[in-house]
Order: C-alpha cells, then sequence, then structure tokens
C-alpha cells in the first residue's frame, strides 16, 4: 500500500479485537466492541510526530477516516487522537 499521509497524520493498521478474556471466555463477534488499538504504518512529515513506524497506539474511538484493503482496515488519524504508545 502507497499512502503517505501528510502534516500531523499517522497511518495505522487496525488491530483485531480481542475474542477471549484473560480467563478464557469466548466473546462472540455480536458483542465484540471495536477496537481502539492500531499499529503505526506511515508517518506524516511534522517534526512534532512523536510516534514511529512499529510502534502500537491507542486511539480515540471516533478518530479518522477509515480504509480498507483487501481482508485489512486501516485508519488515517491526526496524531493529537493518538492517547498512548503500548510496549
Amino acid at each position: 500500500m502507497n499512502i503517505k499521509p501528510l502534516g500531523e497524520r499517522v497511518l495505522l493498521k487496525v488491530l483485531p479485537a480481542e475474542e477471549k478474556t484473560e480467563s478464557g471466555i469466548i466473546i462472540p463477534a455480536t458483542a465484540q466492541e471495536k477496537t481502539n488499538q492500531g499499529e503505526v504504518i506511515a508517518i506524516g512529515e511534522s517534526e512534532n510526530i512523536k510516534v514511529k513506524k512499529g510502534d502500537k497506539v491507542i486511539y480515540d474511538k471516533y478518530a479518522g477516516t477509515q480504509l480498507k484493503k483487501g481482508d485489512q482496515e486501516y485508519l488515517i488519524i491526526s496524531y493529537s487522537d493518538i492517547l498512548a504508545v503500548i510496549n
């Protein structure tokens, strides 16, 4: 995929929602909430962006513009919509 975000925008690959709880209970697809986690695929040219390619992040629930390529979902969001980096 050749998408280069502009300015303070970040391209994320949306990570799938958890299908099982820590105790082993399987969550049916109809009860799963939309995930708010993604992996940074590309970043804009702004020097203010503090994430890098490959970082896993948590973002605002209703942030960004959705893209779909095959079965994979992507999201272009503003850097300010990223809440945290997951280690």
